[in-house]
């Protein structure tokens, strides 16, 4: 699959602003994630004297309780209260110095694994040099999506960044999508919106009549499986090329 269109007869139109989901969309999430988790677990095992099985059940219990008690909020996916709370259960009472050792060890494996997809940087130049604004909307805390960002070498490609922390609730909640449009001043109608979650990015952004383009190669989200975007595709480069390739209404050939 390349470019796929959900409305036959749907005719895109130049948006005055771009805003961009950065996990799976902007690079992809799973091998760095699968690095870093077995890092920060060979660590665990030798700083804690655990065996890996019981590093790892810990670990994911931990998860889901902190899940369930935060609810959608940044602090849900903090890795922090993750590695706490699992040393909590391996029964080692709290460890601060370890639990923040297994969080910088995460993060930091984490973000060496890390690489951009084909074409992001290129699409985001191109947009900057066209005077389109950009805007980023992500979830988890600004500290860590901030790094992000800033790793990647993209600080200077975006105007505004707006994480599920400084909004005070997770896509699809309208507070982020909110304070995006407030701080890009656009009309939501001029906006587009790039994602790879159909139930969080596309979902949430169609609630304020914002065109949404999806980032698909992954398995789909089953809660977003009725919410279809306005344009599918699976490659950055591709899509640089289509939307300077004349079809976009406003938009000249390069």
């Amino acid at each position: 699959m390349s470019l796929s269109f959900h409305t036959a007869d749907l005719s895109l139109r130049a948006p005055q602003a771009i805003i961009f989901d950065t996990d799976n969309t902007l690079y992809a999430y799973g091998h760095p994630h699968a690095q870093a988790t077995a890092a920060a677990e060979e660590k665990a095992v030798r700083l804690l004297g655990c065996q890996v099985d019981d590093v790892r059940r810990a670990f994911a219990q931990a998860r889901q309780e902190v899940k369930q008690r935060l609810g959608r909020t940044a602090s849900s996916h903090s890795r922090l209260l993750y590695f706490q709370r699992g040393i909590e259960l391996l029964g080692r009472k709290t460890q601060l110095v370890i639990t923040l050792d297994l969080e910088q060890t995460y993060w930091r494996t984490f973000l060496a694994h890390c690489e951009l997809f084909p074409g992001v940087r290129e699409l985001l130049m191109t947009l900057r040099n066209r005077g389109i604004g950009t805007a980023i909307i992500t979830d988890l805390t600004s500290q860590i999506q901030f790094r992000k960002i800033i790793y990647f070498g993209l600080d200077d490609c975006f105007d505004y960044v707006v994480t599920s922390e400084e909004a005070g609730a997770d896509k699809p909640q309208e507070a982020p999508f909110q304070l995006a449009i407030d701080k890009l001043g656009i009309d939501p109608a001029q906006i587009w919106m790039i994602g790879d979650d159909p139930a969080s990015d596309i979902a949430g952004a169609r609630r304020f009549g914002i065109t949404t383009l999806l980032r698909v190669d992954r398995a789909r989200n089953g809660n977003g499986r009725d919410v279809a975007p306005d344009l599918e595709f699976d490659d950055f480069e591709e899509l640089n090329r289509y939307l300077f390739s004349g079809k976009v209404e406003g938009w000249a050939r390069q």
